[in-house]
């Protein structure tokens, strides 16, 4: 019996010391977080036309593409340069020989019909595009007119790619 009474006085000190501690109280406690918009170059394949033959009467076409990600809803345009060649412009690029020589025209496009031509001025032709929050690749469309009068060689240039947004 004895026992039976020193089970309950603990029991009862127990629960009214729970009383005791079960009152609460709450709070807010802020979580923020700012995204900005942001893009990265990813992996820029190059346009690599391979032989050119200048006596044939058809233009030699070749692919590249860029990769971009950019913020989801970023809206960005890919801009290219005119290229290192003295003189090129973003409609008439060229490469230089070796050995030296003529350099070799080429121009760069935003479309497979070879039409849209890819420079540098945002909003006349510069590829426009919005971000999804994962890479995009765009395709860079080349074009080296037919019948250059040039030397025999290797050719070679370097086109800036530059994202705005």
């Amino acid at each position: 019996m004895r026992h039976v009474i020193r089970v309950i006085i603990c029991l009862y000190f127990l629960l009214v010391q729970q009383q005791v501690l079960a009152g609460t109280a709450t709070g807010s406690l802020p979580v923020t977080a700012t995204v900005i918009n942001s893009c990265t170059i990813g992996t820029i394949a190059p346009v690599a036309f391979g032989n050119y033959n200048p006596t044939n009467a058809t233009a030699t076409t070749a692919n590249g593409s860029i990769a971009v990600t950019c913020t989801n809803g970023d809206a960005y345009n890919i801009a290219l340069n005119p290229g290192t060649f003295a003189g090129a412009t973003v409609t008439t690029r060229r490469m230089t020989g070796t050995p030296p020589g003529t350099p070799l025209s080429y121009s760069l496009f935003r479309d497979s019909a070879l039409t849209l031509n890819w420079g540098q001025t945002i909003g006349t032709d510069t590829l426009a595009l919005t971000g999804n929050g994962v890479s995009q690749t765009s395709t860079v469309y080349g074009a080296i007119p037919a019948l250059q009068a040039t030397t025999a060689g290797s050719y070679v240039d370097t086109v800036t790619v530059t994202i705005t947004f």
